[in-house]
């Protein structure tokens, strides 16, 4: 499918290798599943993904970071989740043979492997472990769908807490300091939490007093993610 945005197109087959849904699988099943994938480099708010698109490609995130974007009935912007390096998108419309139910847009550069929808459910039918490894990614989602659902009557710090540890569990990076995740627009964390958006800056603030986190222009981190858990209590 030709690409309507013009990204920046490479070969790099180390890098969709280095997917974690491939490890572990023979390395022969991996060669022919990403025979025909394509990677391309993505800048920021580019989208991926419209809804009501058809699930020709399923889509490896390989570096950044999207947000998966739909509408309420009011017409108002609700981004459901935000996926990071080593997650998958798109991979339900192939599987059941229906229209993309939601946009995916680019928060920050994205480098992205599109495998043909035909090849990944091959391999889904021909791999028990790819089967087992897309099951785990549906599990983890809905536990986080879940979490985030029980927690959607609790006060706003909780629910400003458990979005930031629910990027962290997903995407965080370690480091010396604690726990990386990118400094992302208050309207995405208060899209997902559900919150206004000076409610978010106001909890930010708060958790930053606390030591809880520590922000700059491109990241936060998370000292003790313990300790930011137990906000949640």
């Amino acid at each position: 499918m030709q690409d309507r945005y013009s990204p920046r197109e490479f070969q790099d087959d180390s890098l969709i290798r280095s997917a974690p849904f491939f490890d572990g699988l023979p390395e022969p099943i991996v060669d022919k599943a990403i025979a025909h994938v394509v990677t391309r480099s993505h800048p920021p708010n580019q989208v991926i993904l419209l809804e009501n698109d058809w699930g020709t490609s399923v889509y490896f995130i390989l570096e950044g970071w999207v947000k998966i974007r739909t509408y309420n009935l009011d017409g108002k912007e609700v981004t459901l989740n935000i996926l990071g390096k080593g997650e998958l998108f798109g991979e339900m419309a192939p599987l059941d043979e229906v229209p993309r139910s939601t946009d995916v847009i680019t928060l920050v550069r994205t480098v992205i492997g599109s495998m043909p929808a035909q090849d990944f459910v091959k391999l889904i039918n021909s791999e028990p472990q790819a089967g087992i490894r897309l099951a785990q990614l549906m599990a983890r989602r809905l536990r986080q769908v879940n979490r985030r659902l029980r927690l959607r009557e609790s006060d706003s710090v909780s629910r400003v807490a458990d979005i930031i540890l629910f990027l962290a569990d997903g995407q965080g990076k370690k480091s010396l300091q604690g726990i990386e995740i990118p400094n992302l627009p208050h309207r995405e964390l208060s899209s997902l939490s559900g919150l206004a958006r000076e409610t978010v800056t106001r909890v930010l603030s708060k958790l930053e007093r606390k030591g809880l986190i520590v922000r700059d222009r491109d990241i936060i981190c998370i000292p003790d993610a313990n300790a930011l858990e137990r906000m949640l209590i």
